[in-house]
């Protein structure tokens, strides 16, 4: 059964891809995050119940419903478009995250270690690089947000790998984490919607120390 989630998490990888609307990377967050919490409540077997009631907190209500609802909320607060407006035709792009994918296939099949979670490893690294280049492919600041969240997503799935082992210390970290770099970046966002009509990635080469 987790290894059927994670398969679907690289399915909305690929559909990420190639989505237009902001509003769908919004949703696409929102899925990542319940099919995080069904594998972290999966795979997460050893951990005593105070801990694995902090990752699935976490995942369902962090990252399933409250970053989603926030994101809405900018999206609506800065009048964004609907369109995303990447730099990369579709197709291309579906083709480039593909190529990730299979390289990140390759590479985990190249690591002879047998205390390697093979299909945890894909995941991650295919989030990681996926969402890197979400960031460099589209051009408006809340999408590059979402690219970041999309590699914490990454992250977090590599450390559903050794999750068993993971302290209370870890989970509060990566909690703190999320929260500080979405308020940052959110009331980054609104500022530069009070600043500028659009919130274009391109805005920024007119800001300027004086």
């Amino acid at each position: 059964m987790i290894d059927v989630l994670l398969i679907v998490f690289i399915i909305t990888l690929l559909y990420v891809s190639i989505a237009n609307r902001i509003i769908t990377y919004v949703k696409v967050l929102a899925l990542q995050g319940f099919i995080l919490f069904g594998v972290t409540f999966l795979q997460l077997q050893e951990i005593n119940t105070l801990n694995l009631v902090l990752i699935l907190l976490e995942t369902i209500v962090f990252k399933a419903i409250a970053v989603p609802l926030f994101l809405d909320h900018l999206i609506k607060r800065n009048n964004i478009t609907r369109e995303a407006e990447p730099y990369i035709p579709n197709f291309l792009s579906l083709v480039i995250t593909t190529i990730i994918i299979v390289v990140t296939i390759l590479l985990a099949n190249s690591v002879k270690d047998d205390n390697l979670d093979k299909i945890f490893f894909i995941v991650a690294l295919s989030t990681l690089f996926t969402g890197l280049y979400f960031i460099a492919s589209r051009k408006k600041i809340i999408t590059h947000v979402m690219g970041y969240l999309i590699i914490e997503n990454g992250v977090f799935v590599l450390s559903l790998a050794v999750g068993n082992e993971m302290p209370m210390l870890v989970n509060l970290g990566i909690m703190l984490d999320i929260f500080a770099s979405v308020l940052i970046l959110g009331i980054f966002l609104n500022k530069i919607g009070d600043v500028f009509k659009d919130v274009d990635v391109n805005q920024l080469s007119n800001l300027k120390d004086y």
